[in-house]
């Protein structure tokens, strides 16, 4: 790490570190409240106690929406906090970011425990103006706000990484590396956690602005009804919005494994032309691969399913042919000491590489028209979140309050890690085993022969609840043994 890198960590641990530490805190938090949310669903569903269907939707928009806007957020703190150590970036900024956050999380909280919003997460078109009387409109109009005011907290976000990564690289191509990538010089070239950032804020800037877009028209047709929406097109919108936003939480946190390993094993995580490769890869597949949410459309046009199918292959190269195995080839031989910030880092690596080969499975046409409204769907997304994303985000947080004297695993270190593995391996197969099964996803009673599946994910999630909480509790009393 250079001398100026040094000193912008120095910068950063003074001034913007304790809000992204608040930042990590709050996800954890509503990590677990989520996750709590989620065992009830599942123990409802497995029969194990009673729960009115119209509460199940109302945990289930909860717990989609939560848990995706916790991994944005803690994907967000960490991509801010390692992004600082190059970039002079505002605090002032990423206080207004959290600001507008917390404003959308009370509007959406408040339009689904006040208001009886129970559309799902996706706000689907024309949904969430179709209650069939369980909602008003108002209560749906709160909702879209809600993902309106997170959306523009992190175009205030984006927007302030686009203009310092410009000036300090020589344009958003240079954050890019682009430049090195098409026989350019390698002087000044970016590392890699200003290319993630440099990437993550050109898809995920586009897919919020197409996210807006539709919000903006669905909640014009909520108030009035006569302004007219095409709904393939509003779909397309949602599901491109939404298929970018949430694996963007994901490209966010994986600079956590960029940052953080190398100041275990000494060695630099390198800025190579395969690196470069692979991420500008990854801006065009995270932006084109949503068509396989769309193969069962058959009004959609035939080169966008053929589109969908083939870039759900190719999609897992970057991935799993580059970021996957580069962990591998980077810890052999590295001498790496084991403790439990290392070890969520590399769970949360291998994870997300699971995780997308359900993904893949599903963007088959011929599988897809099967399985895509089973729950595969949720194990492959739960997979590389529960295993993947938030791994990460809990490795960050446990990095964040280690004792740099301590690298080992202590009893209990080995307990949580294995009991969040055990409990989050077993949690997310029950899926793929029930999507293979054909149950269905997002029904809130099922018949007797479904139970089984669902008693035993609740065991599983009870383990995972029960390691979170550790997890949660160790990073709240290490904040405070940090504190002044």
């Amino acid at each position: 790490m250079t001398t100026a890198s040094i000193g912008n960590e120095t910068a950063i641990a003074s001034t913007q570190a304790p809000v992204v530490k608040l930042t990590m805190l709050l996800s954890g938090v509503v990590f677990l409240l989520m996750m709590v949310f989620g065992l009830i669903m599942r123990a409802a569903q497995g029969g194990l106690i009673e729960l009115d269907p119209e509460f199940f939707y109302l945990l289930l928009t909860a717990h989609g929406a939560g848990m995706v806007g916790s991994a944005a957020l803690s994907g967000a703190a960490i991509l801010w906090y390692f992004s600082a150590r190059y970039l002079d970036l505002r605090g002032g900024i990423y206080l207004g970011f959290l600001g507008l956050f917390l404003l959308g999380v009370v509007l959406i909280l408040g339009s689904i425990f006040v208001g009886g919003y129970g559309g799902a997460w996706t706000f689907l078109f024309p949904l969430p103006a179709l209650s069939g009387g369980l909602w008003e409109a108002g209560a749906a109009v709160a909702f879209c706000l809600g993902y309106v005011a997170i959306g523009v907290g992190f175009l205030l976000y984006y927007l302030e990484l686009g203009l310092k990564i410009s000036a300090r690289y020589r344009g958003l191509l240079g954050g890019l590396g682009w430049r090195y990538l098409f026989g350019g010089s390698d002087a000044d070239l970016p590392p890699p956690t200003i290319i993630a950032a440099s990437s993550v804020l050109v898809f995920n800037t586009i897919g919020i602005v197409f996210g807006a877009a539709v919000l903006a028209a669905s909640i014009v047709n909520l108030l009035f009804p006569s302004f007219a929406v095409d709904p393939l097109l509003a779909k397309n919108a949602i599901y491109f919005f939404g298929h970018v936003f949430i694996n963007a939480t994901i490209y966010m946190a994986i600079t956590a494994v960029y940052e953080i390993l190398p100041t275990y094993t000494g060695r630099p995580w390198k800025t190579t032309r395969v690196f470069v490769g692979a991420w500008a890869a990854v801006v065009i597949f995270v932006q084109a691969v949503y068509f396989h949410h769309l193969l069962q459309d058959v009004n959609m046009p035939a080169w966008t399913l053929a589109v969908g199918q083939i870039v759900s292959y190719a999609s897992g190269i970057p991935l799993i042919g580059v970021t996957v195995f580069s962990l591998a080839v980077y810890i052999k031989g590295s001498g790496l000491k084991w403790d439990l910030p290392v070890s969520l880092l590399t769970l949360g690596v291998i994870g997300w590489g699971v995780g997308v080969i359900p993904a893949i499975v599903d963007g088959m046409v011929a599988v897809n028209k099967l399985m895509h409204n089973t729950q595969w769907v949720p194990g492959h997304f739960h997979t590389y979140l529960l295993l993947g994303e938030v791994a990460m985000a809990f490795g960050f947080a446990a990095w964040l309050v280690r004792d740099a004297a301590r690298q080992t695993m202590s009893g209990l270190d080995k307990l949580v890690f294995r009991a969040y593995v055990l409990g989050g391996a077993g949690f997310t197969l029950i899926f793929l085993w029930s999507g293979a099964s054909s149950i269905p996803r997002r029904w809130a009673v099922h018949y007797e022969d479904w139970q089984f599946q669902s008693q035993l994910a609740s065991v599983f999630a009870l383990v995972v609840i029960l390691a979170t909480t550790v997890l949660v509790l160790r990073y709240a009393i290490g904040l405070l043994r940090r504190s002044p």
